[in-house]
């Protein structure tokens, strides 16, 4: 099937992680020219997601350097093995991790939503997870559940603008997934599935918005309402 994005800009935020840079290459793969942003080295464009002017500054280069933001992807967190299980209930490591998914998700996309708006066209992107669905890490199921709910209000908001907003939510992401999946467990997928995913949210010929997406099986045995 074609995506459509051959002609289209697209600007992953995290352009250089594990996801990201799957995204990235799945993308050009369709033709996009492919925008990647990251806090540190190796990336086309330097963005700190916790920073105003930092992520101002970088949308303002690729806009300089390409006129238009067609799709955004925000795969920017820090990992999941960064957060400290002995405070996963700690007030202050949950605002941080909040901060550092969910806020940085909301300062992106609001800073490429006015250009999307005047297009009368884009579609934005959120990389979240499934630990949104679990309990008994308070960290990991706040950021992502504040980052899917965040989202799902920024598509309310640009209903009828032609922007669309959803977020994709993998379980473990491995280069070497299980086939297995546990009771109360998401299933493991790889960066390119989780990329498959994403793709098709990112086409002219998606009508999708304000959906959450589960990559890998769904956890096991619950239900999410």
């Amino acid at each position: 099937m074609d995506l459509q994005i051959s002609d289209h800009v697209v600007l992953v935020v995290g352009g250089t992680g594990l996801i990201g840079s799957a995204v990235a290459d799945a993308a050009r793969a369709e033709g996009a020219t492919v925008v990647t942003a990251a806090r540190g080295e190796g990336a086309d464009v330097r963005l700190d997601g916790a920073d105003d002017a930092s992520v101002d500054a970088a949308v303002a280069r690729v806009l300089e350097q390409h006129g238009r933001i067609d799709a955004l992807v925000i795969a920017a967190a820090p990992p999941a093995q960064s957060l400290d299980p002995a405070k996963q209930g700690d007030p202050a490591q949950v605002a941080a991790a909040v901060d550092g998914k969910a806020m940085t998700f909301l300062r992106i996309a609001n800073a490429v939503i006015p250009t999307m708006r005047a297009a009368g066209y884009g579609r934005i992107v959120g990389l979240s997870g499934q630990n949104a669905l679990i309990t008994g890490n308070i960290t990991g199921a706040v950021r992502n559940a504040a980052l899917i709910i965040a989202a799902q209000s920024l598509a309310d908001e640009l209903a009828g603008t032609g922007v669309a907003v959803n977020v994709v939510n993998p379980g473990p992401v491995t280069e070497s997934p299980k086939a297995d999946v546990a009771a109360g467990k998401p299933g493991d997928s790889s960066p390119e599935q989780v990329a498959f995913a994403v793709l098709p949210l990112l086409s002219p010929r998606s009508a999708i918005s304000s959906e959450s997406i589960a990559v890998g099986h769904r956890v096991r045995g619950a239900v999410a309402l």
